[in-house]
């Protein structure tokens, strides 16, 4: 039930030495104010890492063939073997827990020979071999006209997507692209779509400068036979390729004749596991935020627990009057635990709408600046921690009202009274 004149003593209580309550509540609503930016800041950067895997399949691993390290079946040490195009069907038919598996091979590359020609233009890309399921797994948007397809697949189609990157050297301003013709190492190929990528590495010039053609195409114009490069292969949601990929490897190795305990000669690169490192790293950052925010507002509470002691020993009088006109210890208790509580409440509450305008403000400046490959966006706290951050106002308003309320109710009415 409300008690008027309670609160009204209460606040009279505060506001008798406004001053000095302001000081007092300034090291809670400061202690609120660093957890709140903390974990916002924390949490911009997640969105901005996270933000740069939009689009990939995360739940991936990369796998390709290098040498064999030990002899086996009267194969030599150092054998040089290539995936085949059945150990693609293979890894579909014996492992349903996988989404995609894709087959890839690559031509040229960054700073390599000169492989594309338009006219008389030359420059040099990389150009992937690929099927129309890479799309899922990389973080690529189609922009205009599309992108591989099973029809392409099917009758060896000698078409390719490109990139903006590729299009600022190899075609005039405004010229249309669709349709037109360029060669790869001498083989003519229809641009049939324009792409935009994201870059995982900071790079975004070069995330734009790639070339894909469909994967049969690829093997017949550059005479790869039956040959995969290596494959991108995803897992369906709920399972990890982390712990698929050792299954995967055996079946590989008893495939291509390789020793069980040969552990080079498959090479891989696993993105869910290093994915987890970065998502597992956030985690500690948030127990860091949450750490080091509640030693800030710990700082705070010990200082309102002072500031009660002083107010307890200003009323002792009061206190006894109280006591001797039949109030309670548990009512003495109360009006002392009231004022700690809502002294931190009112301080820390303060402390986070301060907080919150100021990551606002953050998030203004952020949005007019450009951030393609920015690893910092949106910084913001959800319902959940300003719950969380209430909770450990009431318990700390509660710790640092407690012991003043205990001196406060073993103070005797004829001693109190006593007091000048």
């Amino acid at each position: 039930m409300f008690d008027k004149d309670k609160w009204n003593e209460i606040l009279q209580a505060l506001s008798a030495n406004m001053f000095r309550s302001i000081l007092t509540g300034f090291g809670v609503g400061w202690g609120m104010f660093i957890l709140v930016l903390l974990l916002a800041a924390g949490k911009g950067l997640e969105n901005g890492v996270k933000r740069g895997f939009e689009g990939t399949a995360t739940n991936t691993m990369f796998m390709w063939t290098q040498n064999t390290s030990k002899a086996y079946k009267g194969f030599p040490k150092n054998r040089d073997y290539n995936f085949k195009n059945d150990d693609v069907n293979a890894l579909k038919e014996n492992f349903p827990d996988l989404q995609y598996v894709s087959p890839r091979n690559q031509l040229g590359g960054y700073e390599g020979a000169n492989n594309i020609v338009r006219g008389t233009k030359t420059a040099a890309f990389t150009v992937y071999g690929d099927y129309p399921e890479i799309v899922y797994q990389e973080s690529m948007t189609i922009t205009k006209g599309r992108f591989i397809n099973y029809g392409d697949i099917n009758q060896k189609r000698k078409v390719v997507v490109v990139g903006q990157g590729v299009i600022n050297e190899l075609y005039k301003k405004g010229e249309e692209p669709i349709g037109t013709y360029i060669k790869i190492n001498g083989v003519n190929f229809m641009v049939v779509g324009i792409y935009n990528a994201k870059s995982n590495d900071g790079n975004a010039e070069e995330a734009q400068k790639k070339v894909f053609i469909p994967f049969t195409a690829f093997q017949q114009a550059f005479n790869y036979g039956e040959v995969v490069g290596w494959m991108t292969i995803t897992a369906k949601d709920g399972t990890s390729i982390t712990d698929l990929k050792e299954s995967i490897f055996a079946f590989m190795r008893e495939r291509h004749d390789i020793s069980p305990d040969d552990d080079r000669a498959i090479g891989n690169f696993d993105l869910f596991k290093e994915f987890s490192k970065v998502t597992g790293l956030f985690l500690i950052l948030k127990f860091i935020a949450y750490f080091v925010g509640i030693l800030v507002l710990l700082s705070g509470v010990i200082g309102i627990s002072n500031i009660m002691l002083i107010v307890v020993k200003e009323r002792t009088k009061e206190i006894g009057i109280r006591r001797a006109l039949g109030a309670t210890p548990r009512a003495i208790r109360s009006q002392v635990l009231t004022e700690s509580i809502f002294l931190t409440i009112i301080a820390g509450m303060l402390g986070i709408a301060i907080a919150t305008g100021f990551i606002a403000s953050i998030n203004a400046a952020l949005d007019s600046m450009p951030s393609e490959d920015m690893m910092f966006a949106n910084p913001s706290v959800d319902l959940t921690v300003v719950l969380i951050a209430l909770m450990i106002l009431i318990f700390s308003g509660l710790l640092a009202g407690f012991i003043p309320a205990q001196i406060a109710i073993k103070v005797k009415p004829v001693d109190a009274l006593r007091t000048e």
